[in-house]
């Protein structure tokens, strides 16, 4: 193999592997920077879904106190009669 011909051959294979390099870098970086936004993604959903679930507790013990009172309300309704006293 003449020394030109050398040269360019190795000349070929500095540009290829500066190329690909920089390619993997490309690659790496938006293989992580696509994890990132799923772990971020990820943990809003979570954070909603936590959201949620403390408003439906909340709501569910709000309702629960209504439904009590309620049910304590008409009982008495249903005891007081019963505690009238004629007068004589």
């Amino acid at each position: 193999m003449s020394l030109v011909l050398m040269r360019w051959a190795v000349g070929i294979k500095e540009v290829l592997l500066a190329t690909n390099s920089k390619e993997a870098r490309d690659r790496a970086e938006a293989s992580f920077t696509s994890k990132e936004q799923r772990a971020r993604d990820g943990a809003r959903a979570m954070a909603e879904y936590e959201a949620a679930a403390v408003a439906l507790r909340k709501k569910t013990a709000r309702l629960k106190a209504l439904r009590l009172a309620k049910e304590a309300a008409e009982l008495e309704a249903q005891v007081k009669p019963e505690l009238v006293i004629p007068e004589t």
